[in-house]
């Protein structure tokens, strides 16, 4: 199969965060074992989705990984013009969910595996699960990478970046915090603790620090924006208009840069809890409480020079560099202590998008890039 007829068969797996990607992984690895390539699962805890490792030619150091995440965000609530999931050509482009982020990018490497018997050096395909809800299923598949394959020279994630060297991108931190009020009629409002008026109260808490980060930062630093951020995004609570609400929580999560330490910004907004929100709800009821829970984490990237960035610059030609506000699994690689950059075909600005697309010159862009790298692994 072609890139385009493989890109189309990958969109064909529902593979949204909140569903099994084994399906397209089983696709994989039939695929894979065809042409005589062996891969690796390395399955979540409850064994419902996985990791897929692979590796073509020879066992040695000096290869390099091209790393990709297989699930996708929802459709739910977007108007498409066409199926999702069901690829459809026009206008020079691709028109299916993840045909940007990232099936696009996986897609054109496997069509590729036919071209890679000459390769003196390996390339690893590293598959990963929910990276659209806090980069989950990538620890342990790194984990895996880094204990049983040959030290690579570079590892390239192929997020939509129009194949331009990107070296940074920022954190992410998702949270829930859960407010426990005590409920009484609402016309008295003396004796109740509103949990969805606290909720607010502490909603605007972390807008205020949102716009004291953007004040404190200086700008040019090739992030848009260029500080770390702060955003709820759902918030939930309340029984009835006439009942004071004993419960409220809401889903915020901190986008930060590489120099900031986000635990810096949890611990702030935990004291203010603790020290000023809380006495207050308990001067009217003892069991009001306030409580954050971690969701999900993946740490900042951030890496001007590399292996992984020289091999990527001889290969496209171009000096320049960028960095990315979305967080991505490049962090996680890094912490590992593998050197790792971000390119792959296609623009962000798709991705996530009702009616997202990768144009087919952006397609025959990555399919040369690497056509390139593995001449240059076959030399």
């Amino acid at each position: 199969m072609d890139a385009p007829q493989l890109i189309r068969t990958l969109v064909g797996f529902d593979t949204i965060s909140r569903d099994s990607n084994l399906p397209l992984i089983e696709f994989v690895e039939n695929y894979l074992d065809d042409q005589g390539i062996r891969s690796r699962r390395v399955p979540s805890p409850d064994g419902a989705k996985s990791n897929l490792v692979a590796s073509v030619g020879p066992e040695r150091a000096g290869g390099v990984i091209l790393s990709g995440h297989t699930d996708v965000v929802p459709v739910d609530g977007q108007d498409w013009d066409t199926d999702p999931f069901g690829v459809v050509q026009a206008e020079g482009r691709l028109y299916g969910r993840g045909t940007c982020d990232m099936k696009g990018f996986i897609g054109i490497a496997l069509a590729l595996v036919p071209q890679m018997k000459t390769l003196r050096r390996p390339l690893h395909f590293a598959l990963s699960y929910d990276e659209e809800v806090g980069c989950l299923g990538a620890p342990a598949m790194i984990e895996t990478i880094t204990a049983e394959l040959p030290a690579p020279a570079a590892v390239i994630v192929g997020e939509p970046t129009s194949m331009a060297a990107v070296t940074g991108h920022k954190g992410i931190v998702a949270l829930r915090t859960v407010v426990r009020g005590y409920e009484t009629h609402s016309s008295q409002t003396q004796r109740g603790v509103s949990a969805v008026m606290t909720a607010a109260r502490l909603v605007g808490y972390l807008g205020g620090m949102a716009e004291q980060l953007a004040a404190d930062t200086e700008p040019g630093n090739g992030f848009e924006p260029h500080h770390s951020t702060v955003h709820v995004g759902i918030i939930q609570g309340g029984t009835a208009l006439n009942i004071i609400s004993r419960d409220c929580e809401f889903v915020w999560d901190i986008r930060n840069i590489p120099p900031d330490d986000p635990q810096v910004l949890v611990d702030q907004f935990e004291q203010y809890c603790r020290d000023e929100v809380l006495p207050e709800m308990r001067r009217r009821h003892p069991d009001c409480s306030i409580t954050t829970e971690l969701l999900a984490q993946a740490p900042a990237f951030g890496m001007s020079d590399s292996p992984a960035l020289a091999l990527v610059q001889s290969l496209t030609g171009q000096s320049n560099t960028g960095q990315v506000s979305y967080a991505a699994e490049a962090g996680l690689f890094q912490a590992a202590g593998l050197p790792v950059v971000l390119c792959g075909p296609g623009s962000i600005d798709q991705a996530h998008q009702p009616n997202e697309y990768i144009s087919l010159s952006q397609v025959a862009a990555g399919e040369a890039f690497l056509r390139d790298l593995i001449g240059q692994l076959s030399a």
